[in-house]
């Protein structure tokens, strides 16, 4: 329970370090095709928060349920950041109430992608949550140094170094 806490308070940490260089963007280098599996920073960004919503959906059987894995739920960057922030509030939030029991629980749910029941244990399910999001997180930071922006470190490490001292 404690290690996806921490995942989740680094993964509202990542999100605002990433979102902070993505706002630095023009128009143009936002929506621009950077060769990640959804084109654009802001397609990516976009993709993370429908997944993210698609599986607190299955967790929580609450809030927003996205139909497509490419939905766009905002047409501009600052309400996708604020969207982001509140999100990554319900997924602390949603942590904080885990138990060994929850997590060893049976979790079914049907992808979005076909339409097979898939029944599994929600500790995958939830590591694959937090992985998802650094997978992508790590396409959106590829795409802005490819455009000669900064790189930002946005390892697990630092994040602990800096913000996370509960978990040193």
């Amino acid at each position: 329970m404690q290690n996806y806490q921490m995942l989740a308070a680094y993964n509202a940490w990542a999100n605002r370090l990433l979102y902070a260089a993505a706002a630095e963007l023009s128009d143009e280098e936002l929506h621009k095709d950077t060769g990640a599996f959804f084109g654009s920073t802001f397609a990516t960004l976009s993709h993370i928060m429908t997944a993210d919503r698609v599986w607190l959906n299955r967790f929580t059987g609450e809030g927003p349920k996205p139909k497509t894995l490419d939905e766009r739920p905002y047409e501009r960057f600052e309400e996708l950041r604020a969207a982001r922030g509140e999100e990554d509030q319900r997924i602390i939030r949603y942590t904080q109430d885990l138990t060994p029991e929850r997590l060893e629980s049976d979790l079914t749910y049907t992808p979005v992608t076909t339409p097979e029941l898939i029944t599994q244990k929600l500790w995958p399910a939830l590591t694959h949550f937090f992985n998802h999001q650094t997978h992508h997180r790590g396409q959106v930071h590829a795409g802005l140094t490819a455009m000669g922006k900064p790189s930002l470190a946005l390892d697990l490490i630092y994040f602990v170094r800096s913000e996370g001292k509960a978990w040193q």
